[in-house]
């Protein structure tokens, strides 16, 4: 029998970006919240001198234990899933903070085009652009709507960059300068001006001076030491939820976090979301914990499948294109890039930082034009100076052996002589493409895993060829002696890391026939629970998620103050 704890107004599940902006911005209002995170708690001292890239990058520290859940996946519905026992195509987070600690810091607004793709793509190429089985719908939102909590985002955040010249217009520039640019960047930036291209430094939430945010929050500049993507930082340079957001909740006096807290269920009665039912996982006890307003903010897979373990919203039905729970699943096409040699010059490859980048979006959204061409939308092009890490990077150019003294001397050799150029490829959904819960995997609790069925399309191998042949034009433009040029898409699969940048499932939209949730993030059907993260992207652009994440999190925050006031459709 669960014990029953004391109302709250607000129960927020999952405290990564979008459960610390909601409680931030909700005990800012005066509201009292309760944060249930199924992981450790972490701060910045737990990362002192932690350049461990055996621990982190390859040991996973900071992610999923897959041995209590996971997910299934399968290809298509004719074949079995099966369950996604190690690491490989996407990381789960865990613990405070959840993917908002170990991400690399690019943050990017999604394009106008992305809000309003199924109008914008029909008026300008007609219906028969868009093939059978491609669900794309627009989100219910405008990008000149969202441009207010995208600039409350990167002011938090303290985001550097400077102005893409084929972006969605900007009210403010960013609140901080952009990134250093190395001699790799500006000859990625000089080659894509010879070819009468557009490219712009990245926007980066890895400081690029000391800053101090509207809460008061004053955070280090950056330290290009390298280790940012898979790890937590040190200096508290790289925004993440528990530097930046989740100190202005617990000064309030209004938060209270639980972690190791396992939400299992979300209650509900008559239409109303009446609190959330988890274990404590270090007791192994049960509570309820009664609310007034639930907020799911988990990742995407768990947002859904905790929706479809409590019943609530209509399950999509891949056969009839029905329901909306689980509909649109989309990934992100990473297959498009190109590696170049160079024989005389050497570069310093080991400094730099998660979001330390040139990127350009000539072939982004709908900046060109696709009309003779197989496919909508494109990718963002960039060249990304990480920090190359002692275990991880080792590039040599193809018919190298794989062991030897041959190969010893290649990489010794381009240890620094050797430059990629990738394309982040957006990713559209289908009817197809769904999460579902698995019939026969259960987790450690007895719950069924929710079940990917996803596969690429032939558009997305017609982008890739696409974008390849982009990124192999702009090596050799770069001067590179070898250029090698990837324009080949294969199946999905899932053992090799791509992104963890996953997207539908609960998606926005304007009406409930087609979507989950509103354009606060509001359940149709329980006007009390609201739905945050990318679960709520009706396709995947050609960005990482994150900087959108964050704006429809303050607009949902916003959302659920106006609700609290006023109960009701937001709609």
């Amino acid at each position: 029998m669960a014990t029953k704890l004391p109302k709250t107004d607000v129960v927020v599940v999952g405290v990564g970006w979008g459960g610390g902006i909601i409680a931030a911005e909700l005990t800012k209002a005066g509201m009292n919240v309760v944060g249930l995170e199924r992981g450790k708690e972490r701060k910045t001292e737990d990362y002192y001198m932690v350049h461990d890239e055996l621990r982190y990058a390859l040991r996973y520290e900071m992610f999923q234990d897959l041995s209590k859940e996971t997910i299934t996946f399968r290809g298509n519905e004719k074949i079995r899933s099966l369950p996604m026992r190690s690491y490989g195509s996407f990381l789960l987070g865990d613990g405070l903070g959840g993917a908002g600690v170990h991400w690399n810091g690019m943050t990017f607004r999604f394009l106008p085009y992305d809000f309003q793709i199924k109008t914008q793509t029909i008026e300008r190429y007609g219906k028969k652009k868009i093939p059978d089985g491609m669900t794309i719908q627009d989100w219910g939102i405008t990008y000149d709507e969202l441009e207010p909590y995208f600039l409350k985002f990167e002011k938090m955040a303290g985001i550097g960059g400077e102005e893409n010249p084929l972006g969605g217009k900007r009210s403010e520039k960013y609140p901080t300068p952009p990134m250093q640019v190395s001699p790799v960047m500006k000859l990625f930036s000089d080659a894509c001006k010879g070819l009468k291209y557009h490219p712009y430094i990245m926007p980066s939430a890895n400081l690029s001076e000391q800053y101090t945010n509207p809460d008061g929050v004053a955070r280090a500049a950056c330290q290009y030491c390298g280790f940012c993507e898979r790890f937590g930082c040190e200096y508290g340079a790289k925004a993440d939820p528990v530097v930046t957001v989740l100190p202005v909740a617990k000064n309030t006096g209004k938060f209270e976090l639980r972690t190791h807290s396992n939400v299992r269920r979300i209650l509900h009665k008559g239409g109303k979301a009446t609190g959330v039912l988890y274990i404590d996982t270090t007791t192994g006890e049960e509570y309820e914990q009664p609310a007034d307003i639930v907020v799911m903010t988990s990742y995407v897979f768990n947002n859904t499948r905790l929706l479809l373990l409590s019943n609530m919203g209509k399950p999509y039905d891949s056969k009839s294109g029905t329901g909306v729970i689980g509909r649109n699943y989309a990934y992100q096409v990473e297959a498009a890039a190109g590696v170049g040699f160079f024989e005389e010059k050497e570069f310093n490859l080991f400094s730099g930082a998660g979001a330390m980048a040139m990127t350009m979006d000539d072939f982004n959204g709908d900046n060109f034009d696709h009309k003779d061409l197989n496919f909508i939308h494109g990718g963002s092009i960039s060249y990304s100076q990480g920090g190359n890490r002692p275990i991880q990077n080792n590039t040599v150019p193809p018919g190298t052996p794989g062991w030897g003294k041959d190969f010893k001397a290649a990489s010794i050799k381009y240890a620094n002589r050797n430059v990629s150029v990738w394309a982040e490829g957006s990713c559209m959904p289908y009817r197809h493409h769904f999460l579902d819960l698995d019939p026969a995997y259960k987790d450690e609790f007895g719950d069924p895993l929710i079940r990917i069925t996803f596969d690429f399309e032939e558009r997305d191998r017609e982008m890739v060829k696409f974008l390849g042949a982009k990124c192999g034009q702009i090596l050799k433009e770069m001067g590179a002696d070898k250029v090698v040029a990837y324009t080949e898409q294969g199946p999905y699969e899932i053992t090799h890391y791509q992104s963890t940048h996953n997207t539908g499932g609960v998606i926005m939209g304007d009406s409930p026939d087609t979507s989950a949730v509103n354009n606060y993030l509001q359940m149709w059907d329980f006007d009390n629970c609201f739905v945050v993260g990318a679960s709520a992207f009706a396709h995947n652009g050609g960005y990482n998620p994150t900087g959108t994440v964050g704006a429809l999190s303050y607009r949902a925050a916003e959302g659920i103050i106006k609700y609290h006031k006023k109960p009701g459709s937001l709609a």
